[in-house]
């Protein structure tokens, strides 16, 4: 199964819900797939971690045959190609590696060069197998990364995805080929306008979720009417409580020092396991 935990706007407590519910279940596979920001690993400390280099191809000219025909400017949509007068140019930040350039050269002037765009971070922590990616400084395009970490995938466990904040590719890329979505928003104006981007998302997307709305008790009632208007299932809510803030300023997930709070978040998974199987 993969449970994918999502939100409309950073700042909501989707890495506090991922970790603490992947914690109360044990035996999971937690992926943090926010990789312009990991956070996960800021609450489970791994050790022994294990680091790969990730690497997208990415063409270059050899200036010597081409001839400056411009087919490989016409063909690329994202502008990652310039043919000037003297020489041709790759803007490799650009460029998404699809390699049609290199097909569509009359002249085979073009070749793939591996360029490192992150790394990939794997450790376990009891018996919690943590995975997160962690982009390169300057690199714009998250969603090759993303994929990267999302071949870490269990097909037999239970995976609990964490995911960027927002609504644009990075997010769609993980929600993708996700069982169930967990969207995580809080009780303000604010938090409501971002769910219900997500919400119009996730419906594109056609996979079961539900709300768990955090800090509960402040704002007002708008994300609690919102989901009464539009049947979305309330999944849990996680009070605004000043010793949750204070063990997450520590890194330390709260389930370890509220431990009511674990049979709480194993409920959660039996009800979303039921809601998975019973295809609401």
């Amino acid at each position: 199964m993969i449970i994918t935990v999502a939100s409309g706007k950073g700042g909501t407590g989707k890495t506090t819900v991922a970790v603490n519910l992947a914690l109360s279940i044990g035996f999971t596979n937690l992926l943090d797939c926010d990789v312009e920001e990991p956070n996960v690993h800021t609450l489970l400390l791994p050790t022994n971690l294990q680091t790969s280099s990730v690497t997208v191809p990415t063409p270059s000219v050899d200036q010597g045959k081409c001839t400056l025909c411009g087919k490989c400017a016409e063909f690329c949509q994202f502008n990652a190609i310039f043919v000037g007068k003297t020489k041709t140019m790759i803007y490799n930040e650009m460029c998404h590696s699809c390699g049609g350039c290199k097909l569509v050269c009359p002249e085979d002037a073009i070749n793939e060069v591996e360029r490192p765009i992150g790394r990939i971070h794997q450790s376990s922590i009891g018996d919690t197998r943590l995975v997160y990616g962690e982009l390169s400084i300057g690199e714009p395009i998250a969603t090759t990364l993303i994929k990267r970490v999302k071949d870490q995938v269990k097909p037999n466990a239970i995976n609990i995805l964490d995911a960027p904040p927002g609504t644009a590719c990075p997010v769609i890329e993980t929600m993708r080929d996700s069982d169930y979505l967990v969207l995580v928003t809080e009780p303000t104006p604010f938090g409501l306008h971002d769910l219900s981007m997500a919400v119009d998302v996730v419906k594109e997307l056609n996979i079961p979720f539900g709300v768990i709305i955090n800090r509960a008790g402040i704002g007002d009632e708008g994300v609690t009417e919102y989901c009464r208007k539009n049947d979305i299932q309330i999944l849990m809510e996680i009070p605004f409580n000043r010793t949750i803030a204070e063990l997450y300023s520590r890194g330390i997930p709260f389930i370890q020092e509220m431990p009511e709070w674990r049979n709480r978040f194993n409920d959660l998974f039996v009800r979303i396991t039921e809601l998975v199987k019973n295809g609401e």
